[in-house]
C-alpha cells in the first residue's frame, strides 16, 4: 500500500486515541497525518510512531489538504456536518458514529465480513456499533456454512462504551460516589438494561442498532433477531451470549474447526479446564474470542456461543483502521 494522508477527527477523544495507537502497532503506512478536534482540544500534542502531532481545531476548511481518507469519531453531529463536507472534497471517510450507518447510500463494513461493500461508497463509509462487529465476526463463517434463520442477542457491555463519563461512574461507584454522568442509576454493584434511549416498541435504540445493522451487513432483511442490551460494571470488553438457530443441521465439532480457521477469531473452547473468553483476557486485543459453544436443544438447528471484545479497539478503531487498509490496498 502507497503512503496515504490520513486524518483523524475526534482525535484526543477514547477511539481517536486509540485510533493514534492502532495507526502505530500495524504500521499504516501514512506520510501526512492531521489530527482534528473541538476547538476546545486544539493545541493538543498527541504522538503516533514516535512523531508528535498538534492538534487543530476541525473547521469547514479543514479538509482543504491533500487528505485520502479521514477517521471520525467525533459524535453523530459531527459527523453529519462534517463526513459530506470532507467527502465533497475528494476525503473518503470511516464514521465510527452512528450518523450514516443505515443510510442506504452508505455502507456498513466489517472488513472480515462485507470488505467487498466498500467498493460502492460515494465519499462515507460506516463503522458499525461495537456490539454489532464482534457479533457479526463470529457469526458470518457459520451463516456462509449453515444459513441463519434466527438469532437471539444478549450483550453485556463495559462502561467504556459511554466515554469517559461511563468510567468515571464507575470508577467514583467504587470509591462509594454514587454519580451518575453518564447513566440513570449508579453502575457501580448494578447491571443496567438500559443502552441509549428506549423507543416506543420497548426496546433501546442500542438493541435496535443490532437488529438493524445485522440485517444490512448480512443483505438479509428477512432474519429473524431479537436484542438485549445491558450494561454492567466493567471498564472495557463487551461479551456476548448469541443465541443462532440455522437452516441446516450442524455438528458442535464442525463449529469449533470453522472457528479455528476464521479470520479475526480466537478460539477459547475449553470447559474442563475452565477455559472460555474473558473481558480481561480480550483486552488490549483485536481478535474475536468465542467459546462456550454449545448446542441448544430446545429447538431444531439451534446453537450457544459466548463471544467477547475489546470494543474500542475491534469494537470502534481497528474495524475503522482495517477498514482504511482496505481502502489503500485496492480503492486508493
Amino acid at each position: 500500500m502507497k503512503k496515504l494522508n490520513v486524518a483523524v477527527v475526534g482525535a484526543t477523544g477514547m477511539v481517536g486515541r486509540t485510533f493514534l495507537k492502532v495507526l502505530e502497532e500495524r504500521d499504516f503506512p501514512f506520510d501526512n497525518l492531521y489530527l482534528l478536534a473541538s476547538k476546545r482540544s486544539a493545541g493538543e500534542k498527541l504522538t503516533c510512531k514516535g512523531k508528535e502531532y498538534i492538534v487543530e481545531e476541525l473547521t469547514e476548511k479543514s479538509f482543504d489538504k491533500d487528505i485520502h481518507i479521514a477517521l471520525f469519531s467525533a459524535g453523530g453531529s459531527v459527523s453529519k456536518k462534517f463526513a459530506p463536507i470532507a467527502a465533497k472534497k475528494g476525503v473518503v471517510v470511516v464514521d465510527n458514529s452512528s450518523a450514516w450507518r443505515m443510510d442506504k447510500e452508505v455502507p456498513l463494513v466489517v472488513p472480515e465480513v462485507n470488505p467487498e461493500d466498500i467498493a460502492w461508497h460515494k465519499g462515507i463509509i460506516a463503522n458499525p456499533n461495537c456490539s454489532t462487529i464482534q457479533a457479526l465476526v463470529a457469526l458470518k463463517p457459520l451463516h456462509d456454512k449453515y444459513s441463519i434463520k434466527r438469532i437471539v442477542y444478549s450483550t453485556y457491555q463495559a462502561v467504556s462504551g459511554s466515554g469517559v463519563k461511563g468510567i468515571r461512574d464507575l470508577e467514583e461507584g467504587e470509591k462509594g460516589n454514587d454519580i451518575k454522568l453518564a447513566y440513570d442509576h449508579p453502575i457501580y454493584g448494578n447491571c443496567l438494561p438500559h443502552i441509549d434511549v428506549f423507543m416506543d416498541n420497548g426496546y433501546t435504540k442500542e438493541e435496535m442498532k443490532m437488529v438493524n445493522e445485522t440485517k444490512k451487513i448480512l443483505n438479509d432483511q428477512d432474519l429473524k433477531i431479537t436484542a438485549t442490551a445491558i450494561r454492567v460494571p466493567i471498564k472495557n470488553c463487551h461479551s456476548e451470549s448469541i443465541n443462532v438457530e440455522f437452516n441446516k443441521s450442524f455438528e458442535v465439532e464442525d463449529v469449533k474447526e470453522i472457528f479455528k480457521n476464521a479470520e479475526g477469531i480466537v478460539l477459547k473452547d475449553d470447559v474442563e479446564n475452565n477455559i472460555y473468553p474473558l473481558a480481561r483476557e480480550a483486552a488490549g486485543h483485536d481478535e474475536v474470542y468465542v467459546g462456550r459453544i454449545r448446542r441448544d436443544f430446545s429447538l431444531d438447528n439451534g446453537l450457544n456461543l459466548w463471544v467477547v471484545a475489546d470494543n474500542i479497539r475491534k469494537g470502534a478503531a481497528t474495524n475503522a483502521v482495517q477498514i482504511a487498509e482496505v481502502l489503500g490496498n485496492k480503492y486508493i
